[in-house]
């Protein structure tokens, strides 16, 4: 689908990590729209390394990364600073693959058609894991759904938690003031990012935020959102940033009609 001034304008509320957001925003001013950046996360690397050290000095069969951030906090902890060559390498999406990648090596197995656990589940390589040892990189805290159902299948598994996600200190007060000449469309790329986001705009905010279209990128997540009283929800074919400019044009256009 062509995107180019699909936008027309309209200011699009970028909500990913700072380090993570140019792509989006360079395809949503490309599409003719004004990428209005406010990012709802802070990543940081885990607080204590030692033991997340002492986790990749083992042996695994398996290891699972369930994000870019996953990939580029792990460099610094695993040994000599490189991905190893004796397990398997699992990347839910596609971002995750291409650092992998970028790193050094591609993985082993990463999900077809949407980017996400259950589709990476589904791939038959993973259907009988009985005896595997398997690591799940990952930030603090997050959905148990590989675990659980990795170990239902007969694995060991493990996480070893890289980062955290922090809610960031800024002061939105002057966006809040202006948002119904500012923002046409804003996003949330996890159920985490949605609650920060309504933190970040507080009550003087909540209103217009929950009458502003949301594009998400889980049916989890747009669920949430319908249980927090926002009005229109997309949930975008996939993760990456072109399924999410897609996304944000298809609400544009509804609103505009």
């Amino acid at each position: 689908m062509t995107t180019t001034g699909r936008l027309a304008g309209r200011g699009v509320l970028v909500t990913r990590p700072a380090a993570q957001a140019e792509r989006l925003c360079g395809l949503i001013e490309a599409a003719g729209g004004r990428a209005i950046r406010l990012p709802v996360l802070d990543i940081e690397p885990a607080a204590d390394p030692a033991p997340l050290c002492r986790l990749f000095a083992e042996r695994w069969d398996l290891l699972v990364f369930v994000s870019r951030n996953a990939v580029e906090l792990a460099l610094a902890l695993l040994p000599a600073g490189r991905l190893p060559t004796g397990p398997r390498l699992a990347a839910v999406g596609r971002a995750t693959a291409e650092a992998l990648a970028a790193a050094g090596r591609g993985p082993d197995l990463v999900p077809a058609g949407r980017y996400d656990s259950e589709t990476l589940l589904a791939l038959p390589e993973l259907a009988d894991v009985r005896g595997w040892r398997v690591l799940i990189v990952r930030g603090e805290g997050g959905r148990a759904l590989l675990r659980d159902t990795l170990a239902s299948r007969g694995a060991e598994v493990a996480y070893a938690e890289v980062y955290r996600r922090v809610l960031p200190s800024v002061d939105v007060g002057t966006l809040v003031a202006r948002w119904d000449e500012e923002v046409a469309v804003t996003m949330a790329t996890s159920d985490e990012a949605l609650q920060n986001l309504l933190t970040l705009v507080g009550p003087a905010g909540r209103a217009a935020l929950l009458a502003t279209p949301l594009v998400v990128v889980a049916e989890r997540t747009g669920e949430l959102a319908g249980r927090l009283g926002f009005g229109e929800v997309a949930v975008a074919e996939r993760a990456d940033d072109g399924s999410i400019l897609a996304a944000c044009c298809a609400l544009v256009g509804s609103v505009a009609r």
